[in-house]
């Protein structure tokens, strides 16, 4: 039977006994979809037999199970992020037009397995953070009807609590990927600014768009998020990862000091932020009050300052043709951006780096923040009867995080008496997005709630083991992979077994080649430095073993391949698998697919 929740470990497990495989698994998405309580989740659901066709495409390219690392999994895309062949609308009908290409993040999804079940819901242009602001209805909390579900990536949470999908892409500016997640007990996982490409997405504030995850476990979404960044030169604000560590034992957390403690009055959500503060100190955290006024500061600047004209910017040219397409409130916002100049803009620019001045003295003093992701909840009809106000007082803690280029990961609290969630949030420096991720999974874990609407014997079941993120370790040498030790192919458990560590997902420098090697099995490519070559770079994945282990694995190693330094896109220089150039004679190449997951999912293998 299919739980109701569709983690990403209790999934895999079950492709793997043969109890379960892709097609059954669409058909039986397909299935709940069509059955769903609530219409307003989806605005272009994929057609079942559509779906179902996917499926069996997946399989007859690729029959081993998992032998993607994301195989038969479904998963749902925000309306403002491209799918090939599906309309993209940001939720405004006028605005919808058909992709012929999917968005960078979109696509290496696809690549690794995973299969699109349609485009969901959203606050139009991704203006809000209630959901209730689309021609196409209000997603409700799958809590209670009565309440919102959040925004602006309503849809995308609601489908993943509501078990129709395993994962889904938000979008998050000022919060729209953490929001939702609280109010449907899920975990939203906001990169660092730049660390997913944003090719194929409709800005909201282009310099500080983040595409987001929303899974059931904090090691779900870690596993998609690793499959979806790396640099893309295409996208102006890519970045290339510089990963930020974190204390395993010890961390310093920032958390709210009386003045600044605002619930607007719900006392059970702030009971719920001091459970989460007292879980995190059992867990070896060290609770540090700070003063947040700095960071509120700086939030309001994005709705009551000079960078709201970013919105007008996104749309200026629909709008000026378009004008009441465009839901009241949406409209409201964007028009106020007219009131600003470019000495308003200089302006605001000097009172952020004043502010940030602040809040850098302060984070010195501390590892992480651990914040409220939303003070409190309200219905869909308190919502629009002050749809500015409420939808602001839902941005409170979350507003700051992109402007100062901050990585965070929002995980469920717990349940307040009336049956409705709460949620917290880990935010941590630019690039922390690893090192934060055992500590978020390990204050899921303690709280003990279950996933998503999972109720009853749901509600306390454990997280799934295999989905447990381990602690990031340090001393440890860093290893490029290349081909099939990549994350969830056929030789990863090599260095799972050792304990090894995910660093991050990169590119070499332009002057590599790959191959396809004859004759070895599991199928492995050969990795050669061509100098002079110009070429697109090859997706690599480093990782990180202890000394002991480190050799260990290399001294396994077959030839004709070696160990030996691999030049990154960044221009860091790593230790990681080369190929001696005779080997490659006979294989073709592949370079042009741009690394071995992506010529795996071709179906050249």
């Amino acid at each position: 039977m299919l739980p109701t929740i569709l983690d990403i470990a209790s999934l895999r497990a079950a492709f793997a006994d043969g109890s379960l495989d892709p097609v059954g698994l669409a058909e039986l998405v397909a299935e709940r979809m069509a059955a769903a309580s609530d219409p307003a989740i989806f605005i272009t659901p994929v057609p079942r037999a559509d779906l179902i066709a996917a499926a069996r495409a997946l399989m007859q390219a690729h029959p081993e199970p998992n032998s993607l690392p994301l195989w038969g999994l479904p998963f749902a895309v925000k309306d403002n992020i491209d799918v090939a062949g599906l309309p993209t609308t940001a939720a405004c009908p006028a605005f919808a037009s058909v992709p012929e290409r999917d968005a960078a993040v979109v696509a290496r999804l696809k690549a690794a397995g995973a299969l699109v079940t349609g485009k969901t819901n959203l606050d139009q242009f991704a203006t809000g953070l209630n959901g209730t602001r689309s021609p196409y209805g209000a997603p409700r909390s799958v809590f209670n009807p009565d309440f919102v579900s959040g925004g602006s990536s309503s849809g995308s949470a609601v489908a993943v609590a509501a078990g129709l999908a395993c994962f889904s892409l938000g979008t998050d500016t000022a919060g729209s990927g953490r929001v939702p997640a609280a109010f449907n007990n899920l975990v939203g996982i906001k990169p660092t600014p730049g660390a997913l490409s944003t090719t194929g997405l409709v800005p909201a504030c282009r310099s500080l768009d983040c595409i987001t995850i929303f899974s059931a476990t904090v090691g779900d979404g870690i596993a998609v998020r690793r499959i979806a960044e790396g640099f893309d030169p295409a996208d102006p604000y890519s970045r290339t990862a510089r990963p930020h560590p974190l204390p395993g034992t010890g961390l310093r957390f920032g958390v709210l000091g009386p003045a600044e403690r605002e619930f607007y009055g719900d006392a059970e959500t702030a009971a719920l932020y001091d459970g989460a503060i007292a879980r995190l100190e059992r867990l070896g955290g060290v609770a540090v009050p700070f003063d947040y006024a700095p960071f509120r500061a700086i939030a309001a600047l994005l709705y009551d300052g000079p960078w709201v004209a970013e919105r007008l910017a996104a749309i200026a040219e629909f709008y000026a043709d378009h004008p009441d397409a465009l839901d009241p409130s949406v409209r409201a916002i964007v028009e106020s951006a007219k009131r600003y100049s470019a000495v308003d803009a200089f302006r605001g620019r000097y009172a952020f780096e004043a502010l940030k001045r602040r809040t850098d003295t302060i984070l010195a003093d501390l590892d992480v923040l651990l914040l409220p992701t939303s003070p409190t909840i309200y219905t869909v009809v308190e919502m629009q009867a002050e749809p500015i106000a409420r939808n602001s007082h839902f941005g409170r803690y979350t507003n700051f995080a992109n402007l100062l280029g901050m990585a965070a990961i929002a995980v469920p609290a717990g349940f307040r008496r009336d049956g409705l969630p709460a949620g917290v949030m880990l935010v941590g420096p630019g690039f922390s997005d690893e090192a934060l991720a055992p500590w978020a999974d390990a204050l899921h874990r303690a709280l003990g709630e279950g996933m998503g609407a999972g109720m009853g014997i749901e509600r306390g079941r454990a997280l799934p083991e295999a989905s447990r993120v381990p602690p990031v370790a340090s001393g440890q040498i860093p290893l490029v992979v290349v081909g099939a030790h990549l994350t969830g192919l056929a030789l990863n458990h090599q260095l799972q077994d050792l304990g090894a560590t995910f660093l991050r997902a990169t590119r070499t420098a332009s002057d590599y080649r790959l191959y396809a090697l004859p004759g070895t099995v599991p199928p492995k490519p050969g990795l050669v430095r061509a100098p002079g070559f110009d070429g697109p770079g090859l997706e690599v994945e480093v990782w990180g073993l202890d000394p002991a282990a480190f050799g260990h694995f290399t001294a396994a190693i077959p030839a004709p391949l070696g160990i030996g330094k691999i030049t990154l896109a960044d221009g860091e220089s790593v230790s990681g698998f080369l190929c001696e150039a005779h080997a490659v004679a006979g294989g073709p190449e592949i370079t042009r697919h741009g690394g071995w997951r992506a010529y795996l999912a071709a179906g050249s293998a």
